[in-house]
């Protein structure tokens, strides 16, 4: 039809039409959101992977097939699944993106059919008695018993129990004839989403950012394509590509999964490691917020990566702090090289009674993280955990820096948390269990 014969026929609609127009997925999801109609191998895929670049209509595409396996909406379900699953990196995505997101689960129901959200039980009620749980990927164990007829799980890569949480959410899917899940992802390289793309059973569609164009604003495709084009995060999060390891950086994606762990032994000491910005506009660089730990045995489990961008000074100090306390770490090491006495004094005014270890550079960053480098080789560093981030900067680090020319903020932290814990290994004063 033309715009002008498009017009005439919405101006005869009442609203209630107009509504049960807006909501007929079928109409105007892209081919790329909707479901395959079958799996590498030939027979009915079992797992669907959308993987597409930062607002290629991922989220809506899986509230879309939620709701349609929910009230068993044709052409994507031919009857209702009575018991769903929804896994997010955290509790708050799942909330804020999955469900009560722009794009979400609550959004995309005409208000007839709208489930009844109950925050405080963590799950979705319809009508006909479909259930939706909420799950998040930092509790594996939450999703051991309960169980379901299909599932969605979003930006898996970045899940930091991402095997585990895999794991325990493919033993709950035994539901129904033919139990179905539904990956949404921007990619990266991870060795499980790897493995799932080539996974016979699954069956994968494809969108760069572009392909949802005209459901984006155009100053932001205007900015993000003019600074990200063609470099190799805007291939990862703008054309959604898979990028593998750059060939001289000093990590590498293998290196990275062969460090991985999912258990803490006990640790003499803890630290926690800032590397700060030197000014707090929106321009300048994040702040690196790094945790980690070394054991009686001198292995050095890096615990957590809580780096904030954009943050005032005392922001970022509090951001730190928070994580000293709730690992109860030894000490806060702070690089002084950007604020010298300031950023200590920063630290001291948001809490006193923080021991910091101030720290100098006197090498450039190469230098000083390729010993470390060389500690990850020998096995003496694992990740406790998955830092999705974090090791991407790894993975992209050579002499010459990130791709991006951007300082890497949370690698830097990372290098001065492993270098004061490996030089203070023979005075740890005591130990604990995480």
């Amino acid at each position: 039809m033309s715009p002008t014969q498009r017009l005439h026929i919405l101006t005869q609609l009442n609203e209630t039409e107009l509504e049960t127009l807006a909501t007929a997925w079928e109409i105007f999801a892209h081919p790329h959101q909707c479901p395959p109609p079958v799996a590498a191998n030939g027979a009915p895929w079992l797992t669907w992977l959308l993987v597409g670049g930062r607002g290629a209509g991922k989220t809506r595409a899986g509230a879309e097939w939620i709701r349609a396996q929910a009230l068993g909406l044709a052409p994507f379900a031919s009857e209702p699944t009575t018991r769903i699953a929804l896994v997010g990196e955290t509790e708050h995505d799942v909330r804020e993106v999955m469900i009560e997101g722009i794009s979400g689960l609550l959004a995309v129901h005409p208000r007839r059919d709208r489930p009844m959200w109950s925050p405080s039980r963590k799950r979705l009620e319809w009508a006909n008695g479909a259930v939706a749980y909420a799950f998040s990927a930092e509790d594996p164990e939450s999703l051991r018993g309960p169980q379901f007829g299909c599932a969605w799980s979003d930006e898996m890569p970045k899940w930091r129990y991402a095997e585990a949480t895999f794991d325990m959410l493919q033993f709950g899917l035994r539901l129904g004839s033919q139990p179905k899940q539904l990956i949404t992802t921007t990619p990266r390289p991870t060795a499980l989403l790897k493995r799932l793309m080539i996974d016979p059973s699954s069956a994968v569609t494809r969108a760069p950012t572009q392909a949802n164009a005209l459901n984006l604003a155009p100053t932001f495709l205007k900015s993000v394509m003019a600074r990200y084009q063609n470099t190799r995060l805007g291939r990862q999060e703008i054309d959604g590509e898979i990028i593998e390891d750059r060939p001289d950086a000093l990590w590498s994606r293998a290196l990275i999964e062969s460090c991985r762990v999912n258990d803490t032994p006990q640790l003499t000491r803890i630290v926690v490691a800032v590397d700060p910005p030197a000014s707090s506009s929106k321009r300048a660089d994040a702040c690196g917020i790094v945790a980690a730990g070394i054991s009686e045995g001198g292995v050095v489990f890096v615990l957590a990566d809580d780096t904030v961008s954009a943050a005032t000074p005392s922001a970022w100090a509090a951001k730190a702090i928070a994580l000293w306390r709730r690992l109860e770490a030894d000490a806060l090491v702070a690089e002084v090289n950007q604020g010298g006495e300031m950023v200590g004094a920063v630290i001291k005014q948001v809490d006193d009674t923080v021991p910091v270890t101030p720290v100098r550079a006197t090498r450039g960053k190469w230098m000083r993280a390729e010993p470390v480098a060389t500690l990850y080789e020998q096995g003496r560093v694992k990740h406790a955990g998955c830092f999705p981030a974090l090791e991407d900067e790894m993975c992209d680090f050579a002499s010459g820096g990130l791709s991006s020319n951007r300082s890497p903020d949370r690698l830097d932290a990372l290098v001065w948390a492993i270098t004061a814990l490996t030089a203070t290994a023979r005075t740890m004063p005591r130990v604990r269990e995480l």
